[in-house]
């Protein structure tokens, strides 16, 4: 489908869940999030009618984000429904901890790539910005058990934070050399419900380019880019198998070539990171009266909304009002 602004939107970012197994500084309070009546989060058969209300308007590619959506029952039976429906690329973010046991199933049920997100090597550290059990050990087992299963390109989400984790954009960029893994270096976003970050902590991407030209002397850009549906600008390492890449959401607007809606929980349709406008699409899903074409007029509503950009640099603006565990990254 194509938005008021011209742009071809045909990916779709869903969450399935609001719930999560760590509590990342960016993302979520300590506490986790207060959680609403059952009903109000869409059941699965509810999730794959707007599926199939998406592919009838173009939507084929399809990201499976939580909260961290393997903690949610009956998550490997649902996604094999996908690509049934129409879907032809299908992808899963997930944080790692519970991925390596899953892997074989996931890869049956059709997920054909995963982003991991993977903030620092360093244990201590791992614990300060998760702030629950875990580990990088377990992360990086589960790159690997991708690795092995073919589910590529295997890419590692990095959050950088100043004064928290930047001073290891060097080490995660070594991932690269020796195996077929992707580092993805992500602008820290100006909102958040589990730490109050200002602008001092953002590092810009080209900061985090610059650094690594410093320590690594060369960066050789990767023209065709890395097989995916987001923003990422990739380079290569001298002489690496894999790739580094920067989504510089912030300080490098890429909205004009955006081609993404997403899906909460709760069944809202966020047509845009930057902002808390959002289609309730529960009231039609909901109302028997209310049919398939009725919920794909809804949704193709949801996409005419999208605006021409985000507003992170306005200081007044109401994106600080939404927060990443509830929209999936």
């Amino acid at each position: 489908m194509i938005d008021q602004w011209g742009r071809k939107v045909n990916y779709m970012r869903i969450s399935v869940t609001d719930r999560c197994n760590l509590r990342c500084v960016y993302c979520m309070p300590l506490t986790g999030v207060k959680l609403g009546p059952h009903d109000e989060y869409l059941r699965y058969e509810e999730i794959l009618r707007v599926v199939k209300a998406a592919v009838g308007l173009g939507i084929d590619r399809i990201r499976v984000t939580g909260g961290e959506p393997l903690v949610r029952q009956g998550i490997v039976e649902f996604l094999a429904q996908l690509k049934p429906l129409g879907v032809t690329d299908l992808s899963l973010s997930t944080n790692g901890l519970l991925f390596a046991p899953m892997a074989k199933d996931l890869k049956a049920a059709g997920v054909d790539r995963v982003n991991i997100s993977l903030d620092t090597l360093r244990p201590d550290r791992f614990t300060k910005i998760a702030r629950l059990s875990g580990s990088p050990a377990q992360v990086l087992e589960a790159a690997e058990a991708a690795l092995e299963l073919g589910m590529e390109p295997v890419k590692l989400n990095m959050v950088v934070i100043r004064g928290w984790n930047d001073d290891e954009i060097g080490d995660m960029a070594r991932l690269t050399l020796d195996r077929p893994i992707h580092v993805r270096y992500i602008e820290v976003m100006p909102f958040s419900e589990g730490y109050q970050f200002t602008w001092e902590n953002l590092v810009p991407a080209a900061e985090m380019r610059e650094r690594l030209l410093d320590e690594f002397g060369d960066l050789e850009p990767v023209r065709g880019g890395v097989r995916g549906n987001g923003p990422a600008k990739y380079w290569r390492l001298p002489g690496a198998k894999g790739t580094v890449g920067f989504i510089s959401a912030v300080t490098e607007c890429f909205c004009a070539e955006c081609n993404r809606i997403r899906l909460s929980a709760d069944g809202k349709v966020n047509p845009c990171l930057g902002h808390v406008h959002e289609v309730d699409l529960k009231p039609v899903i909901r109302d028997p009266e209310k049919t398939d074409d009725d919920l794909r007029n809804a949704l193709a509503d949801a996409i005419l909304r999208k605006p021409r950009e985000h507003n992170f640099d306005d200081a007044e603006s109401d994106y600080v009002l939404r927060v990443m565990h509830g929209i999936g990254g």
